[in-house]
């Protein structure tokens, strides 16, 4: 039985994915699980897996098609087997029926188009940026389901009629933009609130250090200060749900893993790479998948699953020497955590003044999930477990 492929939904605000290449031609025999082709959709370019055995055929989209989730663009089918017919729209058909059945459908068709022109179908996120870019979205032909103007669309006629940048105006990706469009969506509509810790970070170094040198004897991954802020970050969530839970528009949502999504700088901006379950998994696991992760975003070569289901951030932006700084929330999402470099700094040590090496932490939350003495508590039980990483790990 044929296998489709489809454009792949990475989240719930995706309308069209951006096919980049396919990894395989048509008319190749093609095994469950390996690399089938490439995406580019709001969040990163993806390498997206076949999702079963068989010969490529039936392509319907070509290198650089913008398609709509969920549309079927090539099929799997087993050797002598040919593609199911794809179904035929029902313009087409009103074209090859007899004169008076013509007559019906082209009124059909041009009160159809009387109707878009006076009011086109448009997506909210296509809506926002018609008038960011200052497009007429009257004069824009919609190419989404039911001839619905996407992103992609208005980002065509802003390219192509003249909505030209001022000179000296970097032109942005469709993963820049989007990501610029989530994090104004964000910071606009997420009520944001701010907690700041410093936290010593002796034993932090020094536990990192012994780490490493244990998983050198047995050829590991040697874990980074970022690794084992992961593995600490992820073991104290256990007890701060709703720290990583989400706000649906209705409500809270419990969820059920504490999946940690670690930023991560590529070339058009920043994605966020997840490490699943990462309170259950060892250090040396979260070292080895978080490099691998790091390697495939820098390649443009994200799976799906490397980017969804995050339930909780963390930006340490310490290897660039930043000091702190405030990270907005990614949603669904209800906090993201900042973390700048480990410094020595004078600080009072019993009494006395001390030169210790410490960390400032930054804390966002959404305040419809979370309020401030929760947060507070969670934060400092991290800067417990950052002081005593033994106790923990």
């Amino acid at each position: 039985m044929a296998i489709s492929v489809v454009m792949p939904a990475l989240e719930m605000a995706q309308e069209t994915g951006k096919l980049l290449t396919w990894r395989k031609k048509e008319g190749e025999r093609v095994t469950k699980g390996e690399p089938l082709l490439e995406i580019e959709t709001d969040k990163a370019i993806v390498e997206v897996e076949a999702p079963g055995d068989g010969i490529l055929a039936g392509i319907t989209a070509d290198a650089g098609a913008v398609v709509p989730v969920g549309q079927t663009i090539a099929w799997l089918v087993a050797p002598g087997e040919k593609p199911p017919a794809m179904a035929v729209t029902a313009a087409p058909a009103a074209r090859a029926s007899s004169g008076p059945q013509r007559t019906s459908a082209a009124a059909a068709v041009q009160a159809t188009e009387q109707r878009v022109a006076v009011a086109p179908q448009i997506s909210p996120k296509a809506r926002r940026l018609a008038k960011e870019l200052g497009v007429d979205i009257s004069k824009i032909r919609g190419t989404g389901p039911e001839a619905t103007i996407t992103s992609e669309d208005v980002q065509s006629v802003a390219k192509g009629e003249g909505a030209a940048a001022p000179p000296g105006t970097e032109s942005l990706s469709q993963v820049a933009r989007l990501m610029a469009e989530r994090t104004t969506a964000s910071w606009t509509s997420v009520p944001h609130f701010f907690l700041v810790r410093d936290v010593d970070c002796g034993e932090l170094v020094a536990a990192q250090t012994r780490f490493s040198q244990e998983m050198e004897k047995t050829h590991d991954a040697a874990p980074t200060i970022t690794d084992v802020l992961i593995s600490l970050l992820a073991k104290v969530l256990v007890k701060h749900t709703r720290m990583y839970s989400s706000w649906t528009g209705e409500g809270i949502r419990s969820n059920p893993e504490i999946n940690v999504s670690v930023a991560m700088a590529v070339n058009d901006g920043v994605v966020g790479a997840v490490i699943h379950k990462a309170n259950t998994a060892k250090l040396a696991q979260i070292s080895t998948l978080r490099r691998e992760l790091t390697e495939r975003a820098r390649a443009g070569r994200l799976r799906p699953a490397d980017i969804t289901g995050g339930t909780f951030t963390l930006s340490n932006l310490g290897m660039y020497r930043v000091d702190a700084f405030s990270a907005i929330i990614t949603p669904p999402q209800a906090a993201i955590l900042a973390v700048g470099s480990i410094s020595d700094r004078v600080v009072p040590v019993d009494g006395k003044p001390a030169i210790r090496p410490m960390m400032t932490m930054t804390l966002s939350s959404d305040h419809r999930v979370v309020d401030g003495a929760r947060a507070a508590e969670f934060l400092s039980d991290l800067a417990d477990a950052i002081r005593e990483p033994e106790k923990v790990l």
